[in-house]
């Protein structure tokens, strides 16, 4: 694959009640978004847990994005501050071991953003196009 070519592979952990339901309403409106992402609903951002995030990372996504409602707004009542500290750590220790630690993106999407939702992703598909492929995607590579 020559850099010309490189297209980013994301994996995107959403919140059901918020971040899904704010994709789900881009897809209705025909927002038009990369197709770089790849969605995983979950009921809760807090439900993230870090090695949800080490695994595709190092089978050679380019990126993680984790969605969840607006602080204040959980479902669960402080599920996104869980996982706002969770993540706040998993950059530390991506940091540590030597990762890029801005391959992963926490971002807060209500169910009314779907416009937010689709600059998101088209955001985030830049950002890992400039940054090239995830290193692990070449160590993997048969």
């Amino acid at each position: 694959m020559s850099e010309n070519t490189f297209e980013p592979k994301i994996v995107a952990f959403l919140c059901n009640w918020c971040t899904y339901t704010g994709a789900d309403l881009a897809g209705t409106s025909r927002i038009q978004y990369p197709p770089n992402v790849r969605i995983i609903r979950l009921m809760c951002s807090g439900s993230v847990d870090p090695t949800y995030v080490l695994k595709p990372l190092l089978d050679g996504a380019d990126g993680v994005l984790i969605g969840g409602c607006h602080p204040g707004d959980c479902h669960y009542q402080s599920g996104n501050y869980k996982a706002r500290r969770r993540v706040v750590a998993l950059k530390e220790i991506l940091k540590c071991a030597g990762f890029d630690e801005d391959r992963v993106w926490l971002r807060w999407i209500s169910a009314s953003e779907g416009g937010r939702f689709a600059e998101t992703v088209t955001e985030m598909t830049e950002a890992m196009r400039e940054k090239g492929p995830n290193p692990m995607r070449q160590k993997w590579a048969v």
